[in-house]
């Protein structure tokens, strides 16, 4: 196993966030579907947390396909803050990689 451990860290880091972000993506999907339907909708914790845990780019990206939450700014600063965080975790995993 001559697999170097930053390469494989990296490798599960970048499988994770697509993941995160396609998540992100259809939770805000469905979320503006059940607010068209006046039905149960999907918490905003859940929305904000997903965005802020790797999800950012699915989060702004939806928000702006679907034109939903973009009336409340803490979404925007939630999922900017977001793509920070996602920013320093890949510097660190090239940091050490």
């Amino acid at each position: 196993m001559g697999e170097n451990i930053g390469t494989i860290i990296a490798v599960i880091a970048a499988a994770y966030l697509v993941v995160i972000n396609l998540v992100a993506f259809v939770l805000y999907f469905i979320d503006k579907e059940k607010a068209k339907r006046n039905k149960w909708r999907i918490k905003e914790a859940v929305l904000l947390g997903v965005g802020f845990f790797g999800g950012a780019i699915g989060a702004l990206a939806a928000m702006k396909t679907f034109r939903h939450k973009t009336k409340h700014y803490y979404f925007y600063v939630v999922n900017v803050l977001g793509l920070l965080v996602d920013a320093g975790i890949i510097y660190l995993i090239n940091l050490f990689n």
